[in-house]
């Protein structure tokens, strides 16, 4: 029904708005009163403005950071985001703008509801309907005088929500109605759904009426989640629709990775590809531990190899390598931002000594198998010269507190709480308040630059209390993380040691679960979740019980590195064909297959260098040094590493390395003089192979075939490659084939710009 507000309503409003709040509390008390001593039905419950005003607006949308939630809120009138400062905003409802907002005495009439329903012009649009259970809470708060809670003792507190039911296998078109339950610190336990608010972190599998709280399956087969936040307490729903497809055979169980991933498989009727040959799996995980291509000779003596147990004694070899320890180094340094030429202390070339270190003792923790504890231990409390402490060189690019609060979080708790800083986080259960309080940590740290030629700064202790500054409110925040309490800290207590001491801690719910989760993303191409370092309760992992499993393992091993990479390839999943079978093309959620990714840049680089016989000398660097060894961001400034994009160590955040394919990308294999002299070395691959008279033509190909795909060629290969150089060859009026360069850089190139040569598979 439109409503028609008279100009002496305006005029009434503007006189006496201020006072109608307190008159309507008066009134409220004069009615109660009234009916107790009438005899008559006690008055309705009061309607709480956190635990049910709030989150309507949030379900709204009113508050969101693209209406009245922004900085500078929308049209004269503001929120904060996602209703996280509830004094803030019963001000902004209640007193600002001379109450003219809200009308106790005639609540249909509040600009609140109006608005709200589009019942009289509204930017937003339609938010409300009139009758639903949002807009009825809305209209009794008001008409019960606004009653403010926020500081009641006696208000019931959120202590817990969840969703019911909690996961579900469906149908396709089938639907699920939600129930939001939420405990309060009186023991009750309320269904808050019509104040709970929805989103869906896969909008094509499902739709999600929010307003009935349905969700509704597509067609498509895979797993869909429904993020859930009723104050500042997320949960989910997990909807899976099965492939339905049969599964009668599987692959050897090997270890708990087997177990849990079969039996997903067989949850959702998803057949998995087979188990990948030889050739595959030994190209697969040399370039995933040791990031090289393996030898001619190699893969001919593993193709020999009949014993059951060459696969994990292959693993074996790779993990006490040089090459593992580069691999994994190469990782690291990357998420720890080890850079250099663009802070003051790094513009001259002589501040290398850090970088270089730091890389050092990165790689050396690496291959002695550093617990991984210790490793984080030793780089959160690094103090003094960065020459004599490598570890200290990580709070060289990390110059504030800000800084190391969140590359803290995000690299070895797998939380991305940056929002944090400025408000709570939308999707986590985080606060500005943990936020500092884990910032409060590294209060005490402090740079100084150094007085030493071979060092650049020292990291050293101020005698203060360890406490943060709250931005918002100016709060004087002790430390603490995720929850947890810090023992009493003075000022000369390292308060890092606390915090270390709780990160490594047995039973820390962070910690191994991140780590976990971290290298099944490298080993596997996507995270038990995903992205890997987004780890919180709305983006819930594929397979929980699986994480939960290897977190619990890797506890027991000792945090030992090595040991958790063992684990994972001598998987059967692991060494699960990258080839779809009829039913799993699709899938990118269960693991039914590998997921083959292109070579990282360094990678390309070292495997080029591999098949074409060549070596890059890189600056400061001796001969011979592959690019997975390279220390720092330095090299990437143009060529091969550039274009398949080394990431320049700007963020501790794995989407900085560029993965995808490009026009770029093959236009510089096809044109790039790079590539070229690769080819082209006059003591390169193809001119020994070209000068090579003791073996047939035959033999020779499948010694490029060995080197770039750790494979013998077809019959078919072997025949085209052989009817190409004999081509060349009478072409250039030779009589040997043996002397056709030209035909053997061919079919180098051919084979090195190939997508089997491009991929890990």
């Amino acid at each position: 029904m439109n409503v028609m507000l008279a100009p002496d309503y305006f005029r009434f409003s503007e006189v006496f708005a201020p006072i109608l709040p307190r008159f309507a509390a008066l009134w409220v008390l004069w009615l109660g009163a009234s009916a107790c001593l009438a005899g008559s039905a006690p008055a309705e419950p009061t309607v709480s403005f956190v635990n049910e005003v709030q989150p309507v607006l949030t379900k709204m949308g009113c508050n969101s950071g693209g209406c009245h939630g922004k900085a500078t809120g929308q049209n004269g009138f503001k929120l904060s985001l996602f209703g996280f400062e509830a004094d803030e905003d019963y001000e902004h409802l209640v007193y600002e703008q001379r109450g003219r907002r809200l009308v106790p005495s005639a609540p249909a009439r509040s600009l609140l509801l109006t608005k709200g329903a589009a019942i009289v012009p509204h930017g937003g649009g339609r938010r409300l309907e009139p009758g639903t259970p949002g807009y009825e809470t809305l209209q009794k708060w008001i008409a019960q005088g606004m009653p403010n809670d926020i500081e009641d003792p006696k208000r019931p507190k959120l202590e817990s929500i969840r969703v019911l039911p909690e996961s579900r296998l469906m149908k396709a078109g089938e639907s699920q109605a939600l129930k939001v339950e939420a405990r309060f610190s009186d023991g009750r336990t309320v269904d808050v759904t019509p104040y709970a608010t929805m989103e869906l972190n896969s909008k094509g599998m499902a739709q999600l009426d929010e307003a009935s709280s349905v969700l509704t399956m597509g067609t498509r087969a895979g797993s869909v989640t429904a993020m859930v936040r009723y104050q500042d307490r997320v949960a989910s729903f997990r909807a899976s629709l099965p492939f339905g497809v049969p599964v009668s055979q599987l692959p050897a169980e090997r270890n708990l990775v087997d177990t849990a991933i079969f039996k997903r498989l067989k949850e959702v009727g998803l057949p998995p590809s087979a188990v990948c040959g030889d050739s595959m799996f030994l190209r697969r995980v040399t370039l995933d531990i040791a990031s090289r291509l393996p030898t001619a000779e190699e893969a001919r003596k593993f193709a020999a190899d009949t014993a059951s147990d060459k696969r994990a004694r292959w693993v074996e070899f790779l993990l006490q390598s040089d090459d593992y320890a580069d691999t994994f180094a190469n990782y690291w340094s990357g998420l720890m931002r080890n850079r250099r030429g663009d802070l003051p202390l790094t513009l001259s070339p002589a501040h290398i000594h850090g970088n270089f270190a730091f890389h050092s003792w990165i790689r050396e923790s690496l291959y002695k198998n550093k617990p991984y504890d210790r490793f984080v231990r030793e780089l959160l409390t690094a103090s003094g010269e960065s020459a004599d402490a490598p570890a200290a060189t990580w709070y060289r690019q990390l110059d504030s507190m800000l800084k190391q609060t969140e590359d803290t979080a995000q690299l070895f708790l797998g939380a991305r709480i940056q929002c944090a800083q400025c408000h709570h986080h939308p999707y986590e259960q985080w606060s500005q308040r943990d936020y500092y309080a884990l910032g409060a940590y590294f209060a005490q740290v402090e740079r100084k630059v150094s007085t030493s030629r071979m060092s650049e700064f020292t990291v050293s202790l101020k005698r203060t209390l360890p406490e943060a500054i709250h931005k918002k409110t100016g709060e004087k925040v002790p430390p603490g993380a995720f929850g947890s309490v810090a023992p009493p800290l003075g000022p000369d207590d390292d308060a890092r040691v606390a915090l270390a001491d709780w990160m490594t801690d047995k039973a820390n719910p962070f910690f191994a679960k991140a780590l976990v989760n971290r290298y099944w993303k490298i080993l596997f191409n996507r995270g038990l979740v995903d992205p890997e370092d987004d780890m919180r309760d709305t983006n819930p992992p594929s397979h929980p019980e699986l994480l939960d499993a290897l977190a619990a393992d890797f506890v027991r091993s000792g945090f030992d590195l090595k040991q958790l990479v063992r684990t994972l390839v001598n998987s059967s999943a692991y060494q699960l064909d990258s080839t779809p079978n009829a039913h799993n093309a699709d899938d990118e959620q269960y693991f039914s297959r590998r997921y083959a990714r292109r070579l990282s840049a360094e990678q390309l680089a070292d495997a080029l260098n591999s098949v074409t016989g060549a070596e890059d000398a890189w600056a400061n660097q001796p001969l011979p040094t592959r690019a997975i060894q390279l220390p720092d961001n330095s090299y990437n400034s143009v060529g091969l590493l550039r274009e398949f994009g080394r990431p320049d160590a700007t963020t501790a955040c794995t989407c900085e390395r560029q993965g995808s394919a490009s026009l770029g990308q093959s236009l510089f294999l096809a044109t790039s003089g790079e590539i070229s002299a690769k080819i082209n070395a006059g003591n390169g691959t193809a001119a020994k192979l070209a000068a090579d008279t003791k073996r047939s033509v035959e033999e020779r190909i499948e010694e490029l075939y060995l080197r770039a795909y750790a494979r013998k060629p077809t019959e078919k290969e072997i025949v085209t490659g052989c009817e190409y150089v004999d081509k060349v060859s009478s072409k250039a009026g030779l009589v040997a084939p043996a002397t056709a360069v030209g035909a053997w850089q061919d079919l180098l190139w051919a084979l090195t710009t190939s997508g089997e040569f491009l991929l890990n598979r």
